[in-house]
């Protein structure tokens, strides 16, 4: 249905409004590669929060979309969604954050609120979501992400920052943290006596290893990588480490585990995970292979077990993982990165070259030459 008249006028006002400069990096092709560029953002509505970025995190989604590998790119890209930094000004309804809080910004910038995931508080499933970056919002312009010295978003999808909890170190949670955390609490994988295995040791590895045993549980890391054992077990605190790829290792701990937390994005069978969980056991995917599973029937039918998948979390799920990051002393073990290191650091994030996390420091060092 095409727009009415006042409805296409309201959508070139609130483009009109769209005013403040800012400065930002985007990517311009499928090369991926950023180079500095002026943006626009929104000047502060009556529910909006606007904030100054001081780091944002590289997640791998940013590398996708950058080169058009979701076939989804609207270039100019300006990516980022695992945004932190200090509120600069509120709008004049806006109760619950003031100048000079830290807060942050993760996946999402809009939702309907009236759908049956919004009313339900599971607005990430809302149908007519907005995300961060690369995303049409209701207005008709395209979203800018945090590769920025400044965003505008409505305080709904705001969170605080507790006292604590480091801003660079607690970005990456914003998006890897709540990944893995909202399915733990959903699907009771957050409980002491529970054994949860983790598929693979990368960004989203890393935190669910530390959001698991901050929960109590035994944790598992399995993974393709022998070298990677030490650092899952003496450093990270996993209580073992099985290589998958070694048959008499995956063996040893078959029917042992309640859940698996599955970060792989690598196209494998999904048999022999499956054998690793108890029956009535669950395995939530978190991780986006390019290739269909392989998941014979038998190895979900004859224990009664369960595939979940699980996108992100609500802006309550992230707002509680934060707050029991900060109590626990849980944060993304990360490299940081000045803004001119960004391409370098996509070129190696592109081949698993990183422990665990890039996080650009944008608010010192991302500067008009």
């Amino acid at each position: 249905m095409a727009p009415t008249t006042t409805a296409a006028a309201a959508a070139v006002a609130e483009q009109q409004q769209h005013t403040r400069k800012a400065l930002g990096l985007a990517a311009h092709d499928a090369s991926g590669h950023l180079t500095p560029i002026r943006i626009s953002r929104r000047n502060t509505g009556d529910d909006d929060v606007a904030m100054k970025v001081l780091y944002c995190g590289i997640c791998h989604s940013d590398l996708h979309t950058i080169k058009n590998e979701w076939r989804n790119a609207v270039y100019p890209v300006v990516a980022g969604h695992e945004i932190a930094g200090v509120v600069t000004e509120v709008g004049k309804n806006v109760e619950r954050f003031k100048a000079g809080d830290n807060v942050g910004v993760g996946c999402m910038v809009n939702t309907c609120g009236a759908c049956e995931s919004c009313r339900d508080g599971c607005e990430n499933y809302c149908s007519r979501i907005v995300f961060t970056y690369n995303s049409v919002d209701w207005d008709g312009t395209v979203t800018c992400g945090g590769y920025s010295d400044m965003v505008v978003v409505s305080e709904r999808f705001v969170v605080r920052f507790p006292a604590g909890l480091p801003l660079d170190r607690g970005a990456p949670l914003l998006c890897a943290g709540v990944t893995v955390y909202a399915p733990m609490r959903q699907h009771g994988l957050c409980g002491p006596g529970k054994h949860v295995g983790v598929v693979g040791l990368g960004g989203l590895g890393h935190v669910a290893v530390k959001f698991a045993k901050a929960f109590g549980m035994k944790v598992t890391v399995i993974s393709t990588s022998p070298g990677k054992s030490q650092e899952a077990v003496e450093r990270l605190g996993a209580d073992a480490f099985v290589v998958s790829t070694n048959a008499s290792e995956m063996k040893s701990v078959m029917g042992t585990m309640h859940g698996i937390i599955n970060t792989a994005s690598a196209s494998t069978s999904m048999h022999p995970y499956f054998a690793l969980l108890k029956p009535k056991g669950k395995m939530i995917l978190v991780g986006l292979p390019e290739k269909p599973l392989q998941i014979p029937p038998f190895a979900l039918v004859g224990g009664g077990k369960t595939l979940a998948g699980s996108c992100m979390g609500s802006i309550s799920d992230t707002q509680e993982m934060i707050d029991f990051a900060a109590e626990h002393g849980v944060a993304a073990d990360i490299e940081l990165i000045g803004a001119n290191e960004v391409n370098t650091a996509m070129e190696r994030l592109a081949k698993g070259d990183v422990r665990y996390r890039f996080v650009v420091d944008i608010g010192n060092t991302l500067k008009s030459d």
